[in-house]
Order: structure tokens, then C-alpha cells, then sequence
């Protein structure tokens, strides 16, 4: 058995649809346990010792460990933060006929479980390379009210997984060298991209990023999410210079941007999780 047998039944749609199928595969992660982690990722866990990073703006290593352990603090801040909402009653059951609150119940439990996969993979609570879950502040003393204010609300969910989004894609070249965990990653996501894109659907923008616009009512303090985002260059070539000749019209330049998604560093991401954390 391996990461790679669970994290497909992580990402299965009728497994998380199942409490009972999901409630009985954690089981069996933790009978499992470290063992299982430990046979699956093929470098050495005991290499690094327990760093918890969360309440230092110092990045986790440039190794695959490092990215595990930046995955999972990312992970904690968005299912906390989903939780809390579900709990607060911010998301109202008359928007949408209640396809909102539906939504973010089964992105919360997406979040859940991306938690539990990703301490399993850096062998347990129990391991010294498990970073705990910090103390998270959603209103960062009081500037933001997310669990009273929908549209806040709506706001922080669209810059928490336009970072996971960029985020995951920043660690690729960390796991690059760890086949099974790069799988996984990219597996959870695409997940995030999706989740991104329906947050961004609620609240009425266009599902992808345009330049390096936040969109309309983002808080000026949510820029650094989207800064980089403007690049068209891509591997030396300059997509916003593409166009239909005269075959039709200009494709805008603006599209140059909008088709590709750029990554952030583990130190830029780190910060922006900081701004969260007590």
C-alpha cells in the first residue's frame, strides 16, 4: 500500500460523499499509522527535526518534507476557517436556495480530509516532522469580521484559495524529486483550483484571475495574493503578443494573463499565512 492508493480514495467523490466509507478509511489510516508513511515516502523522515514554522515567518526547507509541512498549515487555515463559518451562521440558508451553505460544507469536508491525508503522510501526530496546527486569527485583531459579515466572509475565502492554489503550485519543484507525494500534490490541487473558482463565482467575478486583480471588494490587504499574477511570458514566449490574424479578431492581451496561473514562493506564502496567525 502506498500514498498513492489513498489519496485517490481522498479525492473520490462518492467516498466523500459517505461518512460512514470515510469515517471507516481514517480508521484504517491510523491502524496503519506511521508505518505506512514511513514505507511510502522514500527519503528519510527522522532527517529533519520538529519545526514548527507556523509562528515564525522563517519558510519550511526546500524539500519535500518542507512542502508537506507548508501544505498542512494551509490546510489547517482553510478548514478552521470553513468550520468556524458553518458554525458562525454567516452563511445564510437563503442565498441561493441554500446552494451556498451546500458548497461550503463539502469544501470544508475536502479541507478535512486534505488535513488528515497530509499529517498521515508526514507520519503522524506522533512524528517529529508534524507541525501542529497554530492559533489562527480570521478578524486579524479586529480589521476583518468574517463570521458576521457574508461578503468578508466571501472575501477571505477567495484570497485563502487563490493562495493554496499558487501555493501548491510554488512546491512542485520541491517535490519533483518524490514522485508519489508530487501526484498527490497536484491531485489535492486541483481540488483547490476548483475550489477557487466557485468562491470566485459566488461572488460574481469571473472564475480566473485577470493580471494581478484581487476583483471588486478584496481588502487592499489581499494584493500580495495576486501580485505576479500579470505575467505573459511564459518558457520565452510573450502570450499576450498571440492573436487570429486575420482570421478574426485580436485575442486581448489581457488573455495572455488570464491563461496561465503563476506559482508563489514558500516565503511569500508563509508571510500571507502569518497575517492570519496569532
Amino acid at each position: 500500500m502506498n500514498l498513492l492508493k489513498f489519496i485517490e480514495s481522498f479525492t473520490n467523490e462518492q467516498f466523500l460523499n459517505s461518512t460512514g466509507d470515510r469515517r471507516q478509511s481514517l480508521g484504517q489510516f491510523g491502524t496503519i499509522g506511521k508505518g505506512l508513511a514511513l514505507a511510502s515516502v522514500p527519503f528519510g523522515l527522522s532527517a529533519l527535526g520538529n519545526k514548527t514554522f507556523a509562528n515564525d515567518i522563517t519558510a519550511t526547507p526546500a524539500t519535500p518534507i518542507g512542502a508537506l509541512q507548508l501544505a498542512l498549515t494551509l490546510e489547517y487555515l482553510e478548514k478552521e476557517f470553513y468550520e468556524t463559518a458553518l458554525a458562525s451562521g454567516v452563511i445564510p440558508l437563503s442565498e441561493n436556495g441554500g446552494r451556498d451553505r451546500k458548497v461550503f460544507e463539502q469544501i470544508a469536508q475536502h479541507e478535512h480530509d486534505h488535513v488528515d491525508f497530509l499529517i498521515a503522510g508526514l507520519g503522524g501526530t506522533g512524528s517529529a516532522n508534524f507541525v501542529a496546527k497554530p492559533t489562527f486569527d480570521f478578524t486579524v485583531g479586529g480589521l476583518f469580521h468574517p463570521f458576521d459579515n457574508y461578503q468578508e466572509f466571501l472575501a477571505l475565502a477567495q484570497a485563502f484559495e487563490d493562495t493554496g492554489v499558487r501555493a501548491y503550485k510554488g512546491q512542485a519543484g520541491n517535490l519533483i524529486s518524490t514522485s508519489d507525494l508530487l501526484t498527490a500534490a497536484l491531485q489535492i490541487h486541483s481540488v483547490e483550483a476548483r475550489h477557487a473558482s466557485e468562491v470566485r463565482r459566488l461572488r460574481g467575478l469571473k472564475g480566473w484571475i485577470s493580471g494581478n486583480e484581487r476583483g471588486a471588494g478584496m481588502p487592499a490587504a489581499t494584493q500580495p495574493v495576486y501580485d505576479g499574477e500579470e505575467v505573459t511570458t511564459q518558457a520565452g514566449f510573450n502570450t499576450a503578443n498571440v492573436n487570429n490574424g486575420s482570421a478574426g479578431p485580436a485575442i486581448p492581451a489581457i488573455a495572455g494573463s488570464e491563461a496561465y496561473d503563476e506559482p508563489i514562493t514558500t516565503q511569500k506564502a508563509v508571510d500571507i499565512a502569518n497575517i492570519f496567525i496569532v
